[in-house]
C-alpha cells in the first residue's frame, strides 16, 4: 500500500519531530494535539527544524515555505479522514495511548496503518484496545527524530504481514533506516542500552567510580557522550520507567539501581529540570554523596571495582539473550545499536566487539562480574553455547559473524 497522507498525534518534541521528517520527504501530515496552542508550539517547532537548514545553506526560504504548507496543524480527528497512516505520539501511558487508537480508529480508512511511537510498551497491549488490530504497529523513531537514522518497526502478535512490508517501505521513503524488531520489553535498543546505563548507576552508587570519571571512560572507549550525560538528556523520570518495565519482564538480572528511585524523588530528572547527576541550572547542587550513602545504607554495598568492560559487557550479554529470542539477526542488532546509540564504529557494533575481543573473554569477564557483583550479569545460554563450541569469533574465524 502507498501512503499519500499521514497524520501524527501529539504535537510535542517528538510529535513534531516526526511531522518534519514525513514532510520532508514530500508527503502532506496532519499535526494534531488537544488544543490549538499547543498545536501551534508543534508547527513553530517544525518552522524552526526547516530553518535550521535554511540556515546552515541546506535549502532555500521558498523551500521551507514549500516543506511547511504539506504541515497541517488540528485539533480534530475529522482531519485524519484521509489519512494512510497515522502515528501515535502521546506521552508512555498504555491508556493514554489506547485511547488515541479508539479514536483514530473511528476515523481512519479501514486499510489505514496504526502506529504507536512507544519506546517501550506492549504493542499487543495497545492494539487490544481496537478492533483492528491487524493494523496495529510499532514504528519507534529516536530523538530528535529529524537526525536520528534508526526506526524500529515493531509487529504485534497480530499484526499483519503486509502492514509490517507496508511500514518498512514507509519509514525507508523517510530516509529512515528500518529495523525490524520481536516484540519484547523495551524493543532492541532501549533493551540493550538500560543494562548499560544502568550498571553505570550501579558504579556510582556503589562508589566504583565518580560520574566523570565513569563519562570520561566510556567516552575513550569510544561513546559520543558518557552514560551520566545521556541519562541527564533521556530524563531520569524515563529511564526508571523503562527500567521497571524491563524487570517486570525479565526479572531480577534487570533490576533497577537503587539510586533512580531516590534521585527521581527529589525531583533531579537530568537536563529538562535543571539537574540530575550534573546541574545544569543555577543555584543547582552538584553533590550526590547524601543520594549514593542512602543507598550504601541501605544495601551494605560499597567499594567495587569498576572498568568500561562493566558496562559494555551487560550490553554485550543482553544482545546474546536477544539473539536467542530471535529479536533481531545478528547483523540488525549491530545496526541499531551503531545508529540508535552510537556506538562506535571503529567497533562495528556490540556483536562484532565481542568476536573482536574472543567471546571466551567476553564469557569469563561476565563470570567474574556475576562472582563479584550478582546476577545481572548471568551470561546468556547462547554464549556459553558458542563458546563450548569453539565459536571464539575472530581468532576462530566464526562467532556471532564468520570472518
Amino acid at each position: 500500500m502507498f501512503i499519500y497522507k499521514a497524520g501524527v498525534v501529539g504535537a510535542g518534541a517528538m510529535g513534531a519531530g516526526i511531522a518534519q521528517v514525513i514532510s520532508f520527504s514530500g508527503l502532506p501530515v496532519v499535526l494534531k494535539d488537544v488544543d490549538e496552542a499547543k498545536v501551534q508550539k508543534g508547527l513553530e517547532m517544525v518552522r524552526k527544524a526547516y530553518q535550521g537548514r535554511v540556515d546552515k545553506g541546506k535549502m532555500t526560504a521558498a523551500e521551507l515555505e514549500q516543506k511547511m504548507s504539506l504541515v497541517t496543524g488540528s485539533t480534530s480527528w475529522d482531519d485524519f479522514k484521509d489519512c494512510d497512516l497515522a502515528v501515535e505520539a502521546v506521552f508512555e501511558r498504555l491508556d493514554v495511548k489506547q485511547a488515541v487508537f479508539k479514536e483514530l480508529e473511528k476515523v481512519l480508512p479501514e486499510t489505514a496503518i496504526l502506529a504507536t511511537n512507544t519506546s517501550a510498551l506492549s504493542i499487543t497491549r495497545i492494539a487490544s484496545a481496537v478492533s483492528r488490530p491487524e493494523k496495529v504497529i510499532g514504528l519507534h523513531f529516536f530523538n530528535p527524530a529529524p537526525v536520528m537514522k534508526l526506526v524500529e518497526v515493531i509487529p504485534g502478535l497480530q499484526t499483519a504481514s503486509d502492514v509490517v512490508d507496508d511500514t518498512v517501505a514507509f519509514a525507508e521513503s523517510l530516509r529512515k533506516m528500518p529495523v525490524r524488531v520481536k516484540e519484547c520489553a523495551g524493543f532492541l535498543v532501549n533493551r540493550l542500552l538500560m543494562p548499560y546505563l544502568n550498571e553505570a548507576v550501579y558504579a556510582f552508587q556503589e562508589g566504583a567510580a565518580g560520574t566523570e570519571e565513569i563519562d570520561a571512560a566510556l567516552r575513550t572507549f569510544g561513546m559520543p557522550m558518557g552514560p551520566f550525560v545521556l541519562l541527564d538528556m533521556l530524563g531520569l523520570d524515563v529511564c526508571e520507567d523503562v527500567a521497571g518495565i524491563l524487570e517486570d519482564s525479565f526479572g531480577p538480572r534487570m533490576a533497577s539501581a537503587a539510586l533512580f528511585s531516590g534521585m527521581v524523588k527529589a525531583g533531579r530528572l537530568g537536563t529538562k529540570n535543571g539537574a540530575g547527576f550534573y546541574p545544569y541550572a543555577e543555584g543547582k547542587s552538584a553533590d550526590l554523596m547524601p543520594f549514593q550513602e542512602a543507598v550504601q545504607a541501605q544495601t551494605k554495598v560499597k567499594g567495587t571495582a569498576f572498568s568500561p568492560e562493566r558496562l559494555v559487557y551487560q550490553m554485550v550479554n543482553e544482545a546474546a539473550y536477544c539473539l536467542e529470542e530471535n529479536v533481531a539477526s545478528p547483523s540488525d542488532v549491530d545496526l541499531a545499536m551503531l545508529a540508535g546509540t552510537g556506538f562506535p564504529q571503529d567497533k562495528g557494533g556490540p556483536l562484532h566487539y565481542a568476536d573482536s575481543v574472543g567471546l571466551d573473554k567476553v564469557l569469563a569477564g561476565l563470570e567474574d562480574f556475576r562472582k563479584a557483583l550478582g546476577p545481572r550479569f548471568w551470561p546468556a545460554p547462547l554464549l556459553k553455547r558458542m563458546v563450548s563450541a569453539g565459536y571464539l569469533g575472530v581468532k576462530a574465524k566464526k562467532g556471532f559473524f564468520n570472518y
